[in-house]
């Protein structure tokens, strides 16, 4: 089985798994960052054994999906993908994206 595929079947259970559990929503955010998190050291350890990685589109959907802290976190631990350009650059648009819709979903759901 593909890598790839083996990562968004992960996110897939991880989808249905926070629809059965109570707060849908926070158990989503707390499972794609968790599972963002392990993929990137995986990636990392995947690349320090020559092993087949992860591709650098996949990780940045898993950040533009919510986890984008997870792999902030897993970024400067596992000092992965920390200066490689234009992946940075793509990676700083997700995040930006995220909070802009973490912003007016607050707006909307509690400001208004």
């Amino acid at each position: 089985m593909k890598l790839n595929i083996f990562c968004y079947l992960l996110l897939a259970l991880a989808a249905l798994g926070s629809a059965f559990l109570p707060h849908p929503l926070v158990m989503w955010f707390l499972l794609v960052n968790a599972l963002t998190f392990l993929i990137y050291g995986g990636d990392k350890l995947a690349a320090r054994k020559g092993w087949r990685r992860v591709p650098e589109s996949t990780l940045l959907v898993f950040g533009l999906l919510g986890g984008w802290t997870g792999a902030v976190v897993g970024q400067q631990l596992f000092r992965h993908k920390t200066q490689k350009q234009p992946f940075k650059t793509w990676f700083v648009i997700t995040v930006i994206l995220n909070l802009i819709v973490l912003l007016i979903s607050a707006y909307v759901f509690y400001f208004r």
